[in-house]
């Protein structure tokens, strides 16, 4: 019997996290998953209910003693980190853990759309982490991904997407003329299983993305499949960068305030595919990225075409988001 290769996945209670998860137990190949979780969270519903899936749930403090984190990773194949993004620094101890342990790949926490330094800060921060993991020769992966789809359900006159409209990201954004990446959250894990155990992919980027639409098309194709004529929130290059600066501005005030980081995070994001283009196959292979479609052709992810239609048809619910 093959041996299984042994992961252990950070974040595991969220989104990206129980995405890789789900992908992961969902793979052809053997994973042995192991959850690591805040020592005060690990009794909580979200990981119950990984343990009901035969994941292992393991306290974790990543800020704690090295030893301890060490001890952790013993007989870990693969680091899989899907951290909160206000945490992003907590990976480097992470990664100095296990490089001490002999983890033979680490996925830092990466998972957005792709961008070249100066444009996002949050894709700096990855990046910083980045070079840490390097400096310390631990073989690694970083996995990028599209736009995820769920976020971009367009608002239509009868109601009938509201249900999964994500109102913060609801915006058309520039002239709707940029090509962009879509990944649907679900898929993620689909991917990130083939990514991690190919060797084809040892010390590089990913990028991992299913479809390329403009946002004009994707709003055609919503009224294509609904019969109506999609709702236009407008959001100009110019007003997505006086937001930028407005949140700057904010931060340097109160460096603590979550709802000006929040909307310096988005608006970067909107700047930087929705306007700059940075979210494309030909934008990422130019900034070093290998191409999931060309590396796994026969692997196909959801389309927008069958999320919209599932919108419709009341079978998905979108996400919401709460943040405290």
């Amino acid at each position: 019997m093959a041996t299984s290769t042994k992961v252990a996945v950070v974040g595991a209670s969220g989104r990206t996290g129980n995405s890789v998860v789900n992908g992961l137990l969902a793979s052809e190949t053997s994973f042995d998953i192991t959850a690591l979780a805040r020592p005060s969270s690990i009794n909580s519903d979200a990981y119950k209910s990984l343990k009901s899936k035969g994941v292992h749930v393991v306290a974790a403090d990543l800020i704690g003693p090295k030893e301890e984190l060490v001890k952790v990773l013993a007989d870990i194949d693969i680091v899989i980190s899907c951290i909160e993004f206000r945490h992003l620094q907590d990976q480097v101890p992470l990664a100095e853990a296990a490089k001490e342990a002999g983890v033979k790949r680490f996925v830092p926490c990466a998972f957005g759309t792709p961008a070249p330094r100066g444009v996002m800060d949050m894709a700096d921060e990855k990046d910083d982490v980045l070079s840490a993991i390097q400096r310390l020769y631990l073989p690694y992966t970083v996995i990028d991904v599209g736009w995820w789809s769920v976020q971009s359900i367009p608002t239509i006159p009868s109601g009938r997407t509201n249900h999964a409209v994500v109102t913060l990201l609801a915006g058309f954004i520039g002239d709707g003329k940029v090509p962009i990446a879509y990944t649907d959250l679900s898929d993620i894990g689909l991917y990130v299983a083939k990514i991690i155990t190919d060797p084809r992919t040892l010390n590089k980027k990913v990028f991992a993305y299913t479809e390329v639409r403009t946002l004009t098309q994707a709003v055609e194709l919503m009224e294509e499949l609904s019969g109506e004529k999609v709702v236009r929130n407008y959001l100009s290059a110019e007003k997505i960068r006086k937001a930028i600066v407005d949140a700057r501005a904010a931060l340097k005030e109160n460096p603590s305030d979550l709802n000006s980081k929040l909307q310096l995070v988005l608006n970067q994001y909107f700047d930087s595919w929705g306007i700059r283009g940075d979210n494309s196959p030909e934008a990422a292979a130019y900034l070093g990225y290998l191409d999931f479609k060309q590396l796994y052709p026969n692997v196909q992810g959801k389309t927008l075409r069958t999320l919209y239609q599932e919108v419709l048809n009341g079978q998905s619910t979108g996400i919401k988001y709460e943040f405290n």
